[in-house]
């Protein structure tokens, strides 16, 4: 079987929740992760959201959305053991895949997914200013505060009004400035 370039068997998978307990299954996933000791096999967890701009009683409001309700996606080395923490952390009803054999994405899934673009951008250093690419303050440039590498995400200083305000960006949401 191809294993989509990843030499040492990472590769991201899918698993289905309950729908609502994406979070939470992402939550209890990272857990089982540090109490077992398996940060090795199991390197990232990840439930992507988008955000999209809600008008409710003629207010407009940003608010982040699943982009796949029902699932998390999890960049992991498939061994039996690594196999079973997933299988068995509550709210996760299976993987994707026929029957028990899980089925990694392919990488162009990966690319479309839009997964793999974050890790390629670890590229940012505290103190360093970043231009923000997307979301409300797009190009606004900031200071880098905080980087969460875990998470994915940096929180960047930006100031807006007169004032420094610290925003929490995820990694693909800023760019060095040169």
């Amino acid at each position: 079987m191809a294993d989509h370039g990843e030499s040492n068997g990472l590769q991201w998978y899918v698993a289905h929740t309950y729908s609502g307990y994406e979070n939470k299954v992402k939550a209890n996933l990272e857990k089982a992760v540090e109490n077992n000791g398996m940060q090795d096999l199991i390197q990232e967890i990840r439930v992507p959201v988008e955000e999209v701009i809600e008008i409710k009683n003629g207010k407009r409001r940003t608010v982040q959305r699943k982009v796949f309700p029902g699932y998390v996606l999890v960049r992991m080395v498939m061994t039996d053991e690594s196999w079973y923490v997933v299988r068995n952390t509550r709210g996760v009803t299976g993987f994707v895949g026929p029957g028990s054999k899980p089925i990694p994405l392919t990488d162009e899934e990966v690319e479309t997914m839009g997964m793999e673009c974050r890790s390629m951008r670890v590229d940012i250093a505290l103190g360093e200013e970043v231009r923000i690419l997307s979301g409300p303050l797009e190009d606004f440039v900031g200071r880098v505060e905080e980087i969460d590498t875990l998470h994915q995400t940096v929180r960047v200083v930006v100031t807006m009004f007169g004032r420094e305000t610290p925003v929490e960006l995820e990694f693909s949401q800023v760019k060095r400035e040169k």
